[in-house]
């Protein structure tokens, strides 16, 4: 699409004119996280660790496995607390400040790192509260940045209470994720920590001894250099359809815990098409077993009086304890159908508000009690002329040319690795990575590509890990996977055909009768999801893996649909970017940031859904 044609649609209030970036809260291309590692080591650090050793032991063993398993240069700092004073009375007042950068944020340094942490000696107070303050002044002022935290006690110095200096630094605007790890900690600590990783959106992990604490840390670390970070507006569900909260088009963040309902409305003009999904990202989980590891989220559709309108949908997983994300949408037209003057039968058709329930159903085993969940919504205006009909058949794979081209996959949608067209794409994942990568899809065009894994060293039970791919569509809704066993040998994903592919991208795909054809519906941003998931044995020995991405974005850009002009329902605003009423009626190529562009709110989701082992949707 030309710069000129942007320029007229701005103009005319057709879209949002976003760029991606900024669409989605990042720059070009993303970037591993500026990321501080924040050791306890008080004085309780000196006891035993149930598997030898004392607790600071195990803790610089799990430093050191961390440091050999990060990529080269990734942007890491460690500070410690506890090391400068004892933990008499007498020395209370120093020692609730004594917090030491060991080393700032920067490319990461294996052996300073390492030599710096050997030399550290515990002996103090656990001033956590201090500690995060501390940390997140030697990150970066702007952008995503993360803290991992690791404590085996509950703070002892509060003010400032540990909590309450997250949510502070929430409620500032600062882009932190803190993600927290108890080594051998009892139900008061647990519920501290918990409380400061559920503030930012991180992650809670229990590691109870040495090592557990080697396996956990690695993957915890290497999560928050990835980014893995929930964002939304703030907002809390009810309990009833009466007092649901109305979501505007765009992301919300809210919490869920097990077994709960919450309910959500939308406004939804005449003739137009709701988008409703929610994600839950679970915390990776060490030794769960694959009978209790099983996760399900449902969501329901009401009318405005609470009338059930038979839409059912759910998604399940398991291996959820792999650091699963999951995500359950449902696209509701009920907006759209027509009216037949019936007050019963017509409760669920029509302009209106209407409510969205969601259940976390099934719970895996030794989850947090409450996880944050991400509610995304978009409102997209009915079309005055959706354009051609048919379905452009599956273009075959064209080989990529050019030399490789580095690229930094995210570890979740709205930080996903950008993917400038056709090409050759490398990165390097470590395993238990769960990677995010986009690309730009105009109106006619479609995306091919496979993944292709290195082959490394070994071929025993340390080297087997599972893999999967999946590919989504710009409102996050699965369209294809693949899976299968990485050993150590070169692989390629998919295994059975010879690339994972849309159809070309048209407006009327949604009613076709070549049901996959269903999701490539809009032009815009779409994701390539790759897993490669923990060593079945002895997962910190398993040496990081790199990738080739094969991407073939073929076919040229066509005129897409002409949405028309569109009423507010009852109470309720109209769709957001919806075209201005002034505005000429003209047929509009949607700019690559797709969902924003189209003016019905950007969806920016956290997570993954790999189809390692058996996952099904289901509606009603």
């Amino acid at each position: 699409m030309s710069s000129r044609v942007i320029g007229v649609l701005c103009a005319l209030g057709v879209l949002l004119c976003i760029a991606p970036g900024a669409a989605y809260g990042q720059e070009p291309g993303a970037e591993l996280a500026p990321t501080m590692v924040v050791l306890d080591a008080s004085g309780s650090m000196t006891g035993a660790d149930p598997a030898g050793g004392t607790k600071m032991d195990a803790a610089k063993q799990a430093v050191h496995t961390f440091l050999g398993a990060a990529p080269d240069g990734a942007p890491v700092g460690l500070a410690a607390y506890g090391t400068a004073t004892g933990n008499s009375d007498a020395e209370r007042a120093q020692g609730c400040q004594d917090v030491t950068v060991v080393s700032p944020v920067g490319p990461l340094d294996r052996t300073g790192l390492g030599a710096a942490v050997d030399r550290l000696t515990p002996r103090g107070y656990t001033p956590i509260g201090r500690a995060l303050q501390v940390a997140a002044e030697q990150l970066p002022q702007e952008g995503p940045r993360s803290i991992v935290l690791v404590s085996d006690g509950v703070d002892t110095c509060a003010p400032p209470e540990p909590c309450e200096v997250v949510r502070t630094l929430a409620g500032q605007g600062v882009d932190l994720v803190v993600h927290a790890v108890g080594f051998g900690v009892d139900a008061a600590a647990r519920a501290q920590l918990s409380c400061i990783a559920q503030a930012t959106g991180g992650t809670y992990t229990d590691a109870p001894d040495a090592d557990a604490l080697r396996r956990v840390l690695p993957r915890v670390a290497g999560s928050a250099l990835r980014n893995y970070q929930p964002a939304g507006t703030p907002i809390t569900g009810a309990a009833t359809v009466g007092a649901a909260p109305v979501a505007a088009p765009g992301q919300h963040l809210d919490t869920i815990g097990q077994h709960e309902q919450r309910y959500y409305s939308v406004d939804v003009p005449e003739g137009a098409t709701a988008y409703f999904s929610a994600t839950v990202s679970f915390p990776r989980l060490p030794g769960v077993s694959i009978t209790s590891d099983f996760n399900v989220l449902e969501l329901r559709t009401y009318g405005e009086a609470g009338e059930d309108c038979h839409e059912y949908e759910n998604e399940q997983a398991t291996n959820s304890s792999h650091g699963e994300a999951l995500t359950v949408e449902t696209t509701w037209t009920g907006a759209a159908d027509p009216e037949t003057g019936n007050a019963t039968g017509d409760r669920c058709k029509g302009g209106g508000r209407y409510t969205f329930a969601l259940t976390w159903d099934r719970v895996s085993s030794g989850v947090p009690e409450r996880l944050p969940v991400e509610l995304l919504v978009a409102v997209e205006p009915p079309v005055a002329d959706a354009g051609p009909v048919a379905v452009l058949p599956t273009p075959a794979f064209a080989e990529p040319q050019g030399p490789p081209r580095p690229v930094v996959g995210g570890g979740s949608f709205n930080v996903a690795g950008a993917l400038d067209g056709s090409g050759r794409y490398t990165d390097t994942l470590q395993r238990g990575e769960f990677v995010f990568y986009r690309v730009q899809l105009d109106w006619g065009q479609a995306l091919a590509y496979r993944v292709r894994f290195a082959e490394t060293p070994g071929r025993s039970l340390r080297n087997l890990s599972p893999t999967s791919t999946v590919v989504y569509a710009p409102s996050r809704e699965e369209i294809s996977s693949d899976n299968s066993s990485y050993t150590g040998s070169e692989m390629v994903l998919p295994s059975s055909k010879p690339a994972m592919t849309t159809v070309p991208v048209r407006y009327n795909n949604r009613t076709a009768d070549d049901y996959p054809a269903r999701t490539q519906s809009v032009a815009g941003t779409y994701y390539i999801a790759v897993q490669l998931g923990p060593a079945a044995e002895d997962p910190e020995a398993a040496v990081p893996v790199p990738i080739q991405l094969d991407v073939s974005v073929s076919g040229d850009p066509e005129p897409g649909p002409r949405y028309a002009q569109v009423a507010a329902p009852p109470g309720g605003q109209a769709p957001a970017g919806a075209p201005n009423a002034q505005a000429p009626a003209v047929r509009t190529v949607i700019a690559p940031a797709g969902w924003v562009a189209i003016g019905v709110g950007a969806l920016v989701v956290i997570g993954l859904v790999v189809a390692v082992v058996a996952r099904r949707r289901r509606g009603a």
